[in-house]
């Protein structure tokens, strides 16, 4: 999918929480999308088209993020962007999906599983925030940003001057966006724009941009860790061992706690958002575990 076709088949699920973006392709049982910040769907454009033959995949743009349209003022919480993925799914006559998180948007789909077990096939996660540990502390100057009003600069410069972020990638500094790419080529002109443009587009959308920001809250993971050791729902975790901001054991504390874990599979060179520089990383093992996962004897 490029960027003209992700424009062109996006639609919007008009529910409570506003009009939210999403695009959709393949056909099959559903399996839905859930991506991280300051990302939109497109992020998993590649995963889509390569399961695609075996799922109809639908991305949907969080809340404050992306191409979604929210009142001012719109609560952006995570069991907030939960209660919207039940909206989503209502509003498309959804009853039951294959859901598959990363970053944030991993958090995200383990507070939908925790509160809504019996909407699931399955659950797939990659590197996110888990349980206490987070917000990372690499991310902590970007929350203080949020909280001072003072966000959206830092985004504009990265914006506007993508090639200068290049530089300073290339010279080993880590810099935003790109630090969390293994392959940052991937990260090409038109590719910031489509990420960032939406979210500095007005100064409401700054505000909830930065609401998302300011929603990280450990609080928000913990309250569902007994939910979590009771989920029977068949779970993946696929994890990049390069990330600088979620550790292997994190992906090893979601297998210990949830009963429906099958496995961790480790991707020695993944970062955070392997699933689009690193696609077959995740589709391989994804595509087999479905299989298994669709073999299973219901109890």
């Amino acid at each position: 999918m490029d960027i003209a076709t992700f424009h062109a088949s996006r639609r919007f699920a008009s529910v409570d929480s506003g009009r939210i973006a999403y695009v959709e392709t393949g056909e099959g049982p559903p399996a839905l999308f859930v991506h991280g910040v300051p990302l939109n769907g497109y992020h998993w454009r590649h995963v889509m088209a390569k399961v695609g033959g075996r799922r109809r995949c639908i991305a949907i743009d969080l809340m404050g993020l992306g191409y979604t349209e929210i009142a001012p003022g719109q609560d952006v919480s995570f069991p907030a962007q939960a209660r919207m993925i039940a909206e989503v799914l209502d509003a498309l006559g959804i009853e039951t999906v294959d859901l598959v998180g990363n970053d944030s948007g991993g958090a995200i789909a383990q507070i939908f599983a925790a509160t809504h077990p019996d909407r699931l096939r399955s659950l797939v996660l990659t590197n996110c925030d888990v349980h206490d540990g987070w917000p990372p502390p690499q991310v902590l100057p970007v929350i203080e940003r949020a909280r001072q009003g003072t966000l959206a600069p830092a985004f504009r410069s990265l914006l506007d001057h993508p090639e200068l972020a290049r530089e300073r990638h290339a010279k080993g500094e880590s810099v935003p966006l790109f630090r969390s790419y293994a392959d940052p080529q991937v990260l090409t002109d038109d590719v910031i724009r489509l990420y960032l443009a939406p979210l500095l587009s007005s100064q409401e959308r700054i505000d909830a941009f930065q609401r998302y920001w300011l929603a990280f809250d450990h609080r928000q993971t913990v309250a569902i860790h007994g939910a979590l050791r009771r989920l029977d729902v068949p779970t993946l975790i696929v994890w990049g061992l390069a990330d600088i901001f979620f550790d292997r054991k994190w992906a090893h504390w979601l297998k210990d706690t949830i009963p429906g874990a099958r496995r961790v599979i480790e991707i020695p060179d993944g970062r955070l958002f392997f699933p689009e520089d690193r696609p077959e990383a995740l589709v391989e093992p994804m595509l087999a575990f479905w299989d298994e996962a669709g073999r299973r004897v219901p109890r």
